[in-house]
């Protein structure tokens, strides 16, 4: 297969958002290094993390001028050294530093093949998304049957995963959204749905539960909504997985769990986690192929945009206008 020299590709140009990036024709196409494949991008899924990037708030995140974008599906068109599987024609979805271009390297080893059947666009959040929810809930979460759990910005990719995962394991689940997509994830299956802009999210959680709180909380909304996250949660067993901060930034001091929230708090970052433990990688995966096959979690078909529309959908979903997963199409 002939690759080109040149590629197009979404280049963030400072830290001012979005709406600072910039579509380029002339980026280099990227050689694949040892452990790593090189993909033709068929889609690219678009992410918070794209959002914090993109305003210099993501740790140790690239300096501008950088290719955006990590998460992309395709099909592999070169390996680099040592590199044996996936074999050149696979398709694959994974995630690699500048995503929203028409190639990216990615690591081999945590590339996953798309399931048969699947379309490109249909497998994006196969390696973000639903890990991320999975973990979330189970591998860190501890949750169990019978068990209550609020779930923040449940009509989001990781949030709509998230409430069909605890409804199969038997949760009770409260969720948060938007009043406009209170229909969406209640068709998904949650019990309750608040919403998100409310003025006490803490005191409508101890109404619907009759003043016991939530077993686990998902809390990816940050901001004032991080107080109320910690407020819902059931004292001294009460859970609360933070995975993102899409509302800010949030702190919670030493005395405040002592004297205030006494509750465990758990950080999750999927990057850092395929990284850092990558045996409980291959778990949440083997259990996320277990849910696919069993019907519990089937294709999704994101919103498409072409990639020169990327700062378009990157603020669509920054303002929270958007439903489900959002894809780039180079």
């Amino acid at each position: 297969m002939s690759i080109p020299i040149t590629m197009r590709a979404l280049q963030q140009m400072s830290f001012e958002g979005p709406q600072d990036m910039r579509l380029i024709d002339h980026a280099p196409i990227p050689r694949p290094g040892p452990g790593e494949v090189l993909v033709r991008v068929a889609a690219a899924g678009v992410n918070f993390a794209d959002i914090s990037k993109s305003h210099g708030a993501f740790r140790d995140g690239p300096r501008p001028p950088y290719l955006a974008g990590f998460e992309a599906v395709g099909e592999v068109v070169a390996l680099g050294a040592e590199v044996t599987y996936p074999v050149p024609g696979a398709r694959v979805v994974g995630v690699g530093s500048g995503a929203f271009a028409e190639y990216v390297a990615l690591p081999a080893a945590a590339a996953v093949a798309v399931p048969p059947g699947w379309t490109a666009q249909q497998a994006l959040g196969l390696t973000v998304n639903w890990p991320t929810a999975l973990a979330a809930l189970r591998t860190l979460g501890g949750l169990a049957t019978g068990q209550t759990v609020l779930i923040h910005a449940a009509a989001g990719a990781t949030g709509q995963a998230a409430v069909t995962i605890a409804k199969h394991y038997g949760a009770t689940v409260i969720a948060t959204a938007s009043p406009a997509k209170h229909e969406a994830v209640l068709a998904l299956g949650a019990d309750h749905v608040l919403d998100s802009r409310g003025d006490d999210l803490a005191a409508e959680v101890s109404r619907v539960t009759g003043g016991a709180g939530v077993d686990l909380v998902l809390e990816s909304a940050g901001g004032a909504t991080f107080e109320a996250s910690l407020a819902a949660a059931k004292r001294i067993t009460g859970r609360v997985v933070v995975y993102g901060l899409a509302g800010g930034q949030a702190a919670v001091s030493n005395w405040e769990l002592v004297y205030k929230h006494q509750v465990q708090l758990i950080g999750l970052n999927i990057g850092v986690l395929i990284q850092a433990a990558p045996q409980m990688f291959g778990e949440i995966m083997g259990e996320l192929s277990a849910l696919i096959t069993a019907g519990v979690l089937t294709p999704i078909q994101p919103t498409v945009y072409d990639l020169a529309d990327g700062p378009k959908a990157l603020g669509e979903l920054e303002t929270r206008a958007t439903v489900g997963k959002l894809a780039l199409l180079p």
